[in-house]
């Protein structure tokens, strides 16, 4: 249960879910066909797909437009550069008028005092002479090729800001699909907690297994805290029991170790909720859930998606409401961030 009034919005959807389903695999129907659940699962893996490659554009165009300001750096480097050593040429030309660049090199022997000095500052003012002139081809096939590649890399900046639009387009209209099939999947949950019996168990292909040693992880992927164990509030009747996690309808909620599903509850202050038994005798709870995706006795491992997130039961916004327990019932519980802590997972 939570303190806060949330409606999921759409954008917060995405964030949230993309870390949470990149690599989903299709879901699988559940025996009755297709399920508002399964839709939910599906558009998740689409929005996540379409964040995905909205993200990877948008650090593209980024990366872009930081090449485009860097070869506009140095195209004005050269160019100050090819300025310069014009100039250079300038006052070399400029000397040699002054010192008798004007006369007849033979006639400037005839009247130099020594022809011998003369011969050799001719010969450094022609080095000099060359070394600008090389300088400055040089410089200017530098800038030359800077041009180009800022004209390219002007075109790529301008074809990666048209595909985020066509993107961001794309990831919205999805977004607003998956809005809308939100609030269906979450109809169905409420008229099930009313009637007092679980649809039950819909069975959604889990993420592709990743090599790994932890043996406990968090409920949810990505999250924001709210409600903390232990917290006064109106809505709850003496204390808050558990640890609240602020997230969208339908995100994937995972048991956070190994374990057997002792109950699978729908009705009450928590509305659907899920009741995992652990080895060593504690119990985890998941409640306010939209939908549960095991069913009571089924065995399960460390992160597999043991429901959808919700708001059923005494619940003012989306949310799941985590627990740890010393025994199966409401009264039992311990804090749930010190109880994760103990066991390597820091929320």
């Amino acid at each position: 249960m939570r303190q806060s009034n949330r409606r999921p919005s759409p954008l917060l959807s995405v964030s949230v879910l993309l870390g949470a389903l990149l690599g989903l695999a299709p879901p699988a129907a559940a025996s009755e066909g297709p399920s508002t659940s399964a839709e939910v699962a599906r558009l998740y893996e689409e929005a996540s797909r379409a964040t995905a490659r909205y993200e990877e554009g948008r650090r593209a165009a980024r990366l872009q437009r930081e090449k485009v300001r860097e070869l506009n750096r140095l195209l004005s480097e050269k160019r100050h550069e090819v300025a310069v050593l014009h100039g250079d040429l300038g006052r070399l030309a400029s000397a040699q008028y002054r010192t008798g660049g004007g006369l007849p090199y033979t006639a400037q022997l005839l009247l130099a005092d020594s022809p011998d000095a003369l011969m050799r500052g001719k010969q450094v003012r022609l080095q000099a002479d060359l070394a600008v002139n090389s300088a400055v081809v040089k410089t200017r096939r530098a800038a030359a090729r800077l041009a180009a590649a800022k004209r390219e890399a002007d075109r790529a900046e301008h074809g990666l800001d048209r595909r985020l639009v066509r993107l961001a387009v794309l990831r919205r209209g999805i977004e607003q699909k998956l809005e809308s099939a939100q609030w269906a999947l979450q109809g169905e949950a409420d008229r099930a907690v009313a009637a007092g019996k679980c649809r039950g168990a819909v069975r959604l292909r889990q993420p592709k297994k990743k090599a790994s040693t932890r043996t406990w992880v968090a409920p949810v992927k990505t999250y924001e805290l709210s409600a903390g164990f232990d917290s006064a509030g109106e809505r709850w009747s003496r204390r808050h029991t558990g640890q609240d996690f602020a997230v969208d309808i339908g995100t994937p909620v995972r048991s956070v170790g190994a374990g057997r599903v002792a109950s699978v509850s729908c009705g009450g202050a928590f509305g659907i909720e899920v009741l995992v038994r652990h080895p060593g005798g504690y119990f985890t709870q998941y409640a306010h859930l939209a939908a549960a995706a095991v069913e009571q006795g089924d065995k399960v491992r460390t992160g597999q998606w043991i429901g959808l997130a919700g708001t059923t039961g005494n619940s003012t916004g989306p949310h799941l409401h985590f627990e740890t327990r010393l025994t199966r019932y409401l009264g039992s519980g311990v804090d749930p961030r010190k109880w994760l802590a103990e066991r390597g997972v820091e929320l």
